[in-house]
C-alpha cells in the first residue's frame, strides 16, 4: 500500500509518498487543477505494483469538499478528511522543534494516515443531488444571516441620527426589512425629507409592499412619527449618515430579492430527491429545514454506522469526563455549526407540532432542565428516529419512535 500526505494551498499540493515501513519514497509540489491531477496520478503509478488498484492508495488531507478532492474520490482512492488539530497533535509528536511548513505538514498527514488510519473516518462521496441540496442551502441560509446583518447595522445607524424613523417604520407589522419601510427610507434617509412625506406617498409605498386595510390611517401614523421632535446630529453628520443607510438600504432590497429566489431552488433541488419524503414526515422539518438537515447529514450510504455515530456527529450526544469518584456530563462543542444550529430549529419547531415531542419536552422541563438543554435532548432523539427511518426506508410513525415512552409511563 501506498500512503500519501497531501498538504493542500488554493493554487498548489505538497505531497510526501510513503510505503507501509515508512520510508518516503518521493516528495514533491503539484499545482491544483487538471494538470496537477495529472501529475499526482503519475506520481502514485511510479510506486504502484502492476497488479494493484487505486484503493491500495490512502491519501490524507486536511479537506472533504472542493474539485480536488471530488476527483481523488472518482479516480477510486481511499481518502481522509483529517481534522487540523488532530494533525497538529500528531505534528508534535513527529518534531519537538516546534517546525512547520508545507513540506512537514505533508510528512505528518503521510504519517497519520499510515499509522492511525483506524481511528479516522473516510470520505465517503455524496450523490449529485445532495451536493446541490447542500450548494443551495448554505447559500439560502448564509444570505438570510447576510439580512440580520445590515439590518442590525441599519437600525444603530438610524438610532444615531434618525430615531423617529425607528418609532414610525417599527409599529404594527412593518419591519426594517418590508419592502415598503425601504422604499421610504431610499426615498427618504433625512429626517429633513422624511417629515415632507406625504400621505400620498407612503400610501403608494404600502400599496406597492401588498399591504391591505386601512392604509391611509397608516400612512398618518408614520407621517406623524416622522414628524415628531428627537434628538438629532449636525446637518454634516447626517448627510454622512444618511449616505451609509442608502447603501444599507440597497443592499437589503437585493437580499429580499435573492432570498425567495434562491429558496425556491432549495425547494426545487430537496423535492428531487429520493428521501425527501422521510425527511418531510420527520415532526417539525418543512421544505427549507429538511434541506438543511439533509444537505449537512449527505446521503453517503454507510457514513454513519448507527445511530450513535450519527448523534456524535450531529453534535447532540452528550460527552461524559470521568476522573475517581467525580463524573460530569457535558454538551459538545465541537461540532458542526451548521447541523447544530438546524437541529435545534427542528427541535423547537416539532414542540409545536408534534404532542409526543411536546410531551417529552415537558417532562425534561419537569426534571429542572433548561429549555436550550431540553431542546438538545429532543433534537438527540430525533435524529436517531431520523436515522432509524433513512436506514429502514420508512416514514415517522410516532407509535414506533415513542412506544418506549408510553412502555414506561404505562409501567
Amino acid at each position: 500500500m501506498l500512503f500519501v500526505g497531501d498538504d493542500w494551498a488554493e493554487g498548489h499540493h505538497d505531497l510526501q509518498v510513503e510505503d507501509d515501513q515508512g520510508r518516503v519514497l518521493a516528495r514533491g509540489r503539484v499545482d491544483e487543477g487538471i494538470a496537477g491531477m495529472v501529475r499526482f496520478h503519475e506520481l502514485v503509478a511510479e510506486f504502484l505494483g502492476d497488479d494493484a488498484g487505486p484503493e491500495e492508495v490512502v491519501i490524507g488531507i486536511e479537506t472533504d469538499r472542493g474539485p480536488w478532492v471530488a476527483a481523488l474520490l472518482a479516480a477510486g482512492y481511499v481518502v481522509f478528511a483529517v481534522n487540523p488539530k488532530l494533525a497538529a497533535r500528531h505534528r508534535e509528536s513527529l518534531s519537538l522543534s516546534g517546525a512547520k511548513d508545507d513540506k512537514t505538514d505533508a510528512r505528518t498527514l503521510a504519517d497519520l494516515v499510515r499509522t492511525r488510519r483506524h481511528q479516522l473516518r473516510p470520505v465517503t462521496a455524496d450523490s449529485e443531488l445532495a451536493d446541490g441540496v447542500k450548494v443551495l442551502a448554505r447559500a439560502h441560509q448564509s444570505l438570510i444571516q447576510e439580512r440580520t446583518r445590515h439590518l442590525l447595522r441599519l437600525r444603530a445607524a438610524l438610532r444615531e441620527y434618525f430615531p423617529s424613523a425607528l418609532v414610525a417604520y417599527q409599529q404594527g407589522t412593518l419591519t426594517l426589512t418590508g419592502a415598503d419601510v425601504l422604499a421610504l427610507l431610499a426615498k427618504a434617509p433625512t429626517p429633513a425629507a422624511a417629515a415632507k412625506l406625504t400621505i400620498v406617498q407612503i400610501t403608494a409605498a404600502l400599496k406597492t409592499a401588498g399591504r391591505r386595510g386601512d392604509l391611509a390611517e397608516r400612512a398618518a401614523a408614520v407621517q406623524a412619527a416622522l414628524r415628531t421632535e428627537h434628538l438629532g446630529q449636525p446637518e454634516i453628520i447626517t448627510a454622512a449618515y444618511a449616505a451609509t443607510v442608502g447603501s444599507t438600504v440597497a443592499i437589503l432590497q437585493t437580499l429580499n430579492t435573492q432570498i425567495p429566489a434562491l429558496q425556491e431552488g432549495v425547494e426545487a433541488s430537496f423535492g428531487r430527491h429520493p428521501d425527501v419524503e422521510i425527511y418531510r414526515s420527520q415532526p417539525g422539518l418543512g421544505p427549507i429545514l429538511g434541506a438543511r438537515v439533509l444537505a449537512e447529514f449527505g446521503d453517503a450510504p454507510g457514513r454513519y454506522a448507527d445511530a450513535k455515530a450519527r448523534k456524535n456527529y450531529a453534535g447532540t450526544a452528550p460527552i461524559t469526563r470521568q476522573s475517581g469518584k467525580l463524573k460530569t456530563v457535558h454538551a459538545r462543542f465541537i461540532h458542526n455549526n451548521r447541523l447544530v444550529n438546524a437541529i435545534d430549529l427542528w427541535a423547537s419547531a416539532a414542540t409545536l407540532h408534534d404532542a409526543d415531542v411536546r410531551a417529552y419536552y415537558d417532562q425534561l422541563r419537569g426534571r429542572g432542565l433548561g429549555h436550550h438543554a431540553a431542546l438538545r435532548q429532543i433534537g438527540n432523539r430525533l435524529v436517531g428516529i431520523l436515522h432509524g427511518c433513512l436506514k429502514t426506508h420508512t416514514l415517522y410513525n410516532p407509535q414506533t419512535a415513542w412506544s418506549h415512552r408510553a412502555t414506561t409511563q404505562a409501567a
